[in-house]
């Protein structure tokens, strides 16, 4: 990357800067390939924050479905972990996980669960495991919270096979005009869902999988309660990524922990972070660590800035860690910051290998917090920064109510927020779909193939409040 004119002598966030058009020999955004240059095993460059009202099970399946990674936050209990890792493992890759009842289910039960999932429908299936009816939410206008799903849901079933592909599963459903399908087995019995779309997305995305051909998933560890130990158990589940996170990572305590990790973890791929400048980052890698996360205060949730003056404007942040990574065989992630797709592809053309973002799906049916509906009867979730007083009290539950209240009073974070669904995008796929979109055309634009060769041809401009103001659409008249 380099600057169009001569660098400033001030740091930079990504509204700050823009990247301009260069010669280009790609022909088509899709021939360029967003595998990511860590090793993690990505096949998409975007990876979730590790928020508890966001990283659950749901989210993690789909993401890695679509090529992504999720980190499960630190604050989940053990059992906890190992349940979602044994879930998103025994994903199909292709076909979403259904909703199910059973016919003697209610209405208010089916409506309960149908924003758990983004196709929309539930599939009801007899004690054998064949789809016996499917019901939507449109089935319910007209009936109590307590009829039975069997008087309401429809009987006629256009069910696919899982051995058609993609594409001909496509065709099927838009043979047959319908959205959604449930897909069976040999012998009939239920396998998962497909909607149009998502027979779609996977003709475009390659899933992230391990060794085994089963998706990836990540978890964190923090600092302070045996990390170690902790990295160790998560491995044994089939942890794929161990992410060392805490909020200041420059720190002598950040290090040993790095280091006892690595001792336990072998060969697995380990993240740490958050740090802003080269020489944390270079503390960190000599650690041990193979990804070096960035981002001090850009978060969406996150009040470290304005309580206490700490942080780094984030564009400027990423491009130093980059390089000293870079010099070192290393990689970092950018956390933090993302507001829309364009701060994706700087973070990249600073030179991240993938960059790392919460809030911004936290309003999706994916995210893990209840589907909450307010008094105009929008959907809505709520989320909260993971140094919240919120989050200080799930973390600290087994402490003694003395040491939780003194924790309690040193929070950096909302604590509740309210994120409303899209309802054109309500689903984490179509956020994806807006932000690959963006980083495949910003790769055109710079005549890059690969992420590497955006990070190496990238030209970039520094632009004032006006500049940024100005590619901004505007949805009425002015």
């Amino acid at each position: 990357m380099r600057f169009l004119n001569e660098a400033p002598s001030f740091d930079l966030t990504y509204s700050d800067v823009f990247m301009v058009p260069s010669l280009s020999s790609v022909s088509s955004r899709l021939k360029v390939d967003l595998s990511t240059p860590d090793g993690i095993g990505t096949t998409i460059p975007l990876v979730v924050s590790n928020m508890t009202a966001i990283a659950g099970r749901r989210m993690a399946e789909t993401v890695a479905r679509r090529g992504g990674l999720v980190v499960l936050p630190q604050d989940i209990p053990l059992d906890v972990v190992e349940t979602v890792v044994s879930f998103v493992k025994s994903r199909h890759k292709v076909v979403d996980t259904p909703i199910t009842m059973r016919v003697d289910g209610t209405v208010g039960e089916a409506l309960s669960l149908i924003y758990k999932r983004s196709h929309g429908a539930v599939i009801v299936i007899d004690d054998e495991g064949r789809p016996a009816g499917i019901f939507t939410e449109h089935d319910a206008v007209g009936f109590d919270r307590f009829t039975q799903i069997r008087n309401v849901m429809s009987t006629e079933i256009f069910a696919l096979s899982e051995s058609l592909s993609p594409r001909q599963m496509f065709e099927s459903l838009t043979e047959a005009r319908l959205s959604v399908a449930p897909v069976i087995d040999n012998n009939g019995l239920l396998v998962g869902v497909i909607t149009r779309n998502g027979a779609l997305r996977s003709t475009i995305y390659e899933p992230a999988v391990d060794k085994n051909g089963e998706l990836l998933i990540s978890a964190a560890v923090g600092i302070s309660a045996e990390p170690a130990d902790r990295a160790r158990q998560l491995t044994k589940m089939g942890v794929d990524v161990i992410v060392v996170d805490t909020a200041h990572g420059h720190q002598t305590r950040m290090l040993d922990a790095i280091s006892e990790v690595r001792q336990v973890v072998g060969e697995a791929k380990m993240v740490a972070g958050n740090v802003v400048t080269a020489e944390a980052t270079r503390d960190i890698i000599n650690a041990g660590a193979d990804v070096v996360k960035v981002g001090v205060g850009p978060g969406a949730m996150c009040t470290t800035r304005m309580m206490t003056g700490v942080g780094r404007p984030q564009f400027s942040a990423v491009l130093e860690c980059a390089r000293t990574a870079r010099e070192l065989g290393k990689s970092v992630w950018a956390d933090g910051g993302v507001r829309y797709p364009r701060d994706v592809a700087l973070g990249l053309a600073a030179g991240a290998a993938n960059v790392m973002f919460g809030s911004l799906l936290a309003g999706t049916y994916e995210s893990a917090a209840d589907t909450l509906r307010d008094t105009n009867g929008r959907l809505y979730k709520e989320s909260f920064g993971m140094a919240s007083n919120r989050a200080v009290r799930n973390r600290t539950r087994t402490e003694s109510a003395f040491e939780r209240a003194r924790k309690e009073l040193f929070e950096e974070g909302i604590s509740s927020s309210r994120m409303y669904l899209d309802a054109q995008r309500p689903s984490v796929e179509d956020i994806i779909d807006q932000i690959i979109s963006g980083i495949r055309s910003a790769c055109t634009y710079a005549g890059a193939s690969n992420l590497k060769e955006l990070q190496d041809r990238a030209v970039i401009g520094v632009q004032s409040a006006s500049g940024y103001n100005e590619g901004r659409a505007q949805d009425t008249n002015w």
